[in-house]
C-alpha cells in the first residue's frame, strides 16, 4: 500500500492499529529462574513529585525494569550463540517492521499446554497463505493472553518446572537457518517453551535465532485480531547501547475486514 493511501485508510479507518502490547506494571507476570540463577527485577515506578514542591507543575518518576520484562525484544547479544551480534540500538529500523504470519494453534494448546509447533505446522501455513516473506515475523497464537495478568497461570510451573507451549529444537534451527524471518512472536513469557530447558541444545528458540540475527518479542497480546496473513507489525523496543532487550510496543496494522 503507498504511504499515503496508508494515511488516508488510517484516517478514514479502514486501516486500523491494533495493540499487541501487554500492559507494564509491577504486577506484570515475569521469567522466574531457579537458584542459583539470578533475576531480573520487576517493573517499578519511584514518584519524583507530584504537582507538590519537588515539582510544583508537574509529575515525574524514576522507572526501575529489567531488559526482559512484560512485552519485550530479545536482541542476538542476549545470548551466548549471539554474543558478538547485534544490541537493541544496532539492530536495523527496516528489520523492526514487516508482514506480520499469524500462526494459530490454540486449540492445540488447549488440550496440552506443552504444546509444540513443529516444521509441519509451518509448512502448512504456507501451503495456505504463501511462503513467509522477507523480514516477516511469525506470530504464534497460542491463547496464553488470557494468563497475561495472572503471574502463576502464565509461568504455569509446578514441581517438574513450567509448562507453557513453544517451539520443538528442530522447528528453531529450521526457522533461524532456513526462512528469511527478522523474528518470532509469542503470547507467553519467553520464545521457548517452559520444558526447553531440557531440549538439546537448551533452549532452542533463543541458541539458534539470537546466533542467526533473528529477534523474539514475547507477552504479545490480541493475537486473534489479525489475520493469517496481510497485516504489518511494528516493533518499537528502546534503543538501549549494549541492551540485550528491551520492554517494547507492539503495533499491528490491519485493513478493515482482514481479521
Amino acid at each position: 500500500m503507498p504511504l499515503p493511501t496508508l494515511i488516508e485508510s488510517l484516517a478514514a479507518g479502514t486501516t486500523r492499529v491494533v495493540d499487541l502490547t501487554n500492559r507494564l506494571s509491577s504486577q506484570t507476570p515475569t521469567l522466574r529462574l531457579p537458584e542459583p540463577f539470578a533475576n531480573l527485577v520487576d517493573f517499578s515506578l519511584e514518584e519524583v513529585s507530584a504537582y507538590n514542591e519537588p515539582g510544583p507543575f508537574w509529575k515525574h518518576h524514576n522507572i526501575s525494569t529489567g531488559e526482559h520484562i512484560g512485552t519485550h525484544l530479545d536482541a542476538p547479544v542476549h545470548w551466548a550463540t549471539g554474543r558478538d551480534g547485534k544490541d537493541v540500538a544496532s539492530i536495523e529500523p527496516a528489520r523492526l517492521v514487516g508482514p506480520a504470519c499469524v500462526l494459530d494453534v490454540a486449540a492445540q494448546v488447549a488440550e496440552d499446554p506443552d504444546f509444540l509447533v513443529d516444521i509441519e505446522h509451518i509448512e502448512a501455513w504456507q501451503d495456505e497463505h504463501g511462503p513467509l516473506p522477507e523480514n516477516a515475523w511469525l506470530l504464534v497464537r497460542t491463547g496464553w493472553e488470557a494468563y497475561a495478568q495472572d503471574r502463576e497461570r502464565f509461568l504455569n510451573a509446578d514441581e517438574n518446572g513450567p509448562h507453557s507451549p513453544g517451539f520443538t529444537a528442530r522447528c528453531a534451527q529450521w526457522l533461524a537457518e532456513s526462512t528469511p524471518l527478522s523474528g518470532v512472536g509469542v503470547e507467553t513469557v519467553g520464545i521457548d517453551a517452559g520444558s526447553a530447558g531440557g531440549m538439546e541444545p537448551p533452549f532452542p528458540m533463543h541458541h539458534f535465532l539470537l546466533g542467526h540475527d533473528k529477534y523474539g518479542i514475547t507477552s504479545l497480546q490480541n493475537l486473534g485480531q489479525l489475520p493469517a496473513s496481510g497485516a504489518l507489525l511494528v516493533v518499537a523496543p528502546l534503543p538501549i547501547v549494549g541492551g540485550t532487550g528491551s520492554p517494547a510496543r507492539v503495533l499491528a496494522f490491519v485493513q478493515e475486514g482482514a481479521a
